[in-house]
């Protein structure tokens, strides 16, 4: 009989490569990762990994159970949630993931909110950019992603993302990267420019983007890096990208030094003191959508549909 201990250790070999590592990752000796292997591959009647010098391999039996792992582990979790709560233990724990400027923006009023509501809760909290995010959910490690995608301006014809009924059109074009997840729409975040204090445009209300052609910018994470550069190709031009950090206080203050311009959501920009930086409406407006993603088993666990409805509610404030 396959035990969800023996499939949590099987996945963190897998990801680790070997038994110590996986015994350091899940705070176990190596004697015991190997014994629970060995009963692992009694259990399934075939080996599950192969030595190759120093590196330990999966079988294809192995690399099958390690797929249906995250489902099993996530079906599992979902099922001693939904049974301690039925036995009105009142206890649960939700791990969120989320991106930095959700981290600190969106979050803490939702967890304040959830601590003052729910105090038996637990809930710990974890950064990751998507699409790593998305994995770390569909993997089974952690019940609640705030992500973000980017309206496809390119999908939705050459008046795309300029206005509100652009910003609908592209965003209605955008990949269909969730479609497996429990999506919970939270705000659509409108990209805003940066230029430096005594930057001729400073002052400005607005500014197209082809007007910043010729300017050294910064950017910042790598897919808001991709979407740059899409949103400036559409605008004529490819940016001479001198700076690139995942860091949105780093990112205003290279603006703020004067080294280069940026444009970043106005999510980000609540969570930073910009200094010497001036901000403009960006033409046409660029949109991200902000939303809170789970697996459809999970999303009828208590604690995760309290987290979902705080962060909906955060969202709103």
């Amino acid at each position: 009989m396959i035990e969800a201990r023996h499939l949590r250790v099987l996945r963190a070999v897998a990801a680790t490569g070997s038994f110590s590592a996986a015994a350091r990752e899940l705070g176990c000796t190596q004697p015991a990762v190997s014994q629970q292997m060995k009963a692992l591959e009694q259990s399934a009647g075939t080996p599950l990994i192969v030595r190759a010098g120093r590196e330990m391999r999966l079988t294809q039996a192995g690399a099958a159970l390690v797929r249906h792992a995250a489902g099993i582990l996530a079906g599992l979790t979902a099922a001693e949630e939904e049974v301690a709560a039925i036995a009105g233990l009142r206890a649960g724990r939700v791990r969120l993931v989320s991106f930095p400027s959700g981290s600190s923006t969106l979050v803490p009023t939702a967890l304040a909110a959830m601590r003052a509501e729910h105090p038996g809760t637990r809930i710990s909290l974890v950064e990751a950019e998507p699409p790593r995010s998305v994995e770390m959910l569909r993997d089974g490690d952690c019940d609640v992603a705030l992500a973000f995608r980017y309206a496809s301006a390119r999908g939705a014809g050459s008046g795309a993302g300029s206005g509100a009924d652009g910003g609908r059109a592209a965003a209605a074009d955008a990949p269909a990267e969730w479609d497996d997840l429990v999506v919970r729409p939270l705000l659509t975040d409108r990209l805003v420019g940066l230029v430096p204090a005594g930057h001729r445009l400073a002052g400005a209300e607005r500014v197209g983007m082809a007007e910043l052609a010729d300017e050294p910018w910064i950017a910042g994470c790598p897919r808001c890096r991709r979407h740059l550069v899409e949103v400036c190709e559409d605008a004529g031009f490819t940016p001479r990208i001198d700076f690139a950090t995942d860091d949105y206080p780093a990112v205003a203050g290279l603006v703020g030094a004067g080294l280069g311009v940026a444009v970043l959501p106005e999510l980000a920009v609540e969570s930073v003191r910009a200094k010497g930086v001036s901000m403009l409406a960006v033409e046409p407006a660029v949109e991200r959508e902000i939303v809170a993603l789970t697996l459809p088993d999970l999303a009828r666990v208590p604690a995760v549909a309290a987290t979902l409805a705080q962060l909906e509610r955060a969202a709103v404030r």
